[in-house]
């Protein structure tokens, strides 16, 4: 089970979502209470193992912009949080080497996720980035072999139950594990223990109904394809 970290503001919470098992952590570049600037995420993603998933988050943004802010952050994927259309996500996919497109819950675009040319179709509520869950039956009619990232709302106290209704790829949260009189974006250490193990968990049960099957029942395997590391010896910038 894919396990994602988002609103990472902090190098203390990156560390420590990654030390917790994280797969990847994320970076608000989009307007947001979590929102960090491309130089700050750049300094913290650079301190982080390279099989580390490191996702700049971007909502409507011009897809020139997506490649050079990601590229100048030294991050090795992309988020799609906002209208971005499937030509916009190609695109973006042509140049950075991974990319998640996030549709909402219910909308008729989940139909033809297939078509935008994401590695990965994130669903969240249908008030995106709201942190609220949602009815996960509005996620049927996904095409098969989509790998699907599960968003909204999710808690250390859910997560199990979202992974066995909706046998995802992988889940992702911000809100849902920081903590209650902190910072937006501050992370609480229990809360991220607690649901890095309760989703890893409960994707070794899903593991075992499906083992031996071709596909998982929302992608191809329960490993991401490896993406190229940022190589930070090119990188001449102090």
């Amino acid at each position: 089970m894919f396990v994602k970290i988002c609103g990472i503001t902090r190098e203390d919470d990156a560390l420590l979502a990654v030390a917790m098992g994280a797969d990847a952590v994320g970076f608000i570049f989009a307007p947001s209470k979590r929102q960090i600037a491309p130089g700050i995420a750049r300094d913290i993603a650079r301190r982080l193992p390279p099989e580390i998933l490191t996702v700049g988050v971007f909502r409507d943004e011009a897809p020139s912009r997506v490649i050079d802010v990601a590229r100048s952050a030294g991050l090795r994927a992309v988020q799609l949080h906002g209208h971005e259309t499937a030509d916009d996500t190609r695109l973006v996919r042509s140049q950075i080497p991974f990319v998640i497109k996030a549709l909402p819950a219910g909308s008729r675009d989940l139909a033809r996720a297939d078509e935008f040319g994401a590695d990965v179709i994130m669903v969240d509520s249908p008030t995106p980035g709201s942190g609220r869950v949602f009815d996960w039956s509005l996620i049927e009619g996904v095409p098969d072999g989509v790998r699907l990232l599960l968003a909204g709302g999710l808690t250390p106290d859910n997560v199990a139950s979202a992974i066995e209704v909706v046998k995802p790829w992988g889940v992702d949260t911000a809100s849902g594990v920081e903590a209650a009189r902190g910072e937006p974006g501050q992370k609480d250490a229990r809360k991220v223990k607690n649901f890095i193990e309760a989703a890893k968990a409960a994707g070794e049960l899903i593991d075992d109904v499906y083992a031996g099957a071709a596909t998982s029942p929302r992608g191809p395997g329960l490993a991401i394809d490896e993406p190229v590391p940022y190589d930070w010896s090119q990188d001449d910038r102090p």
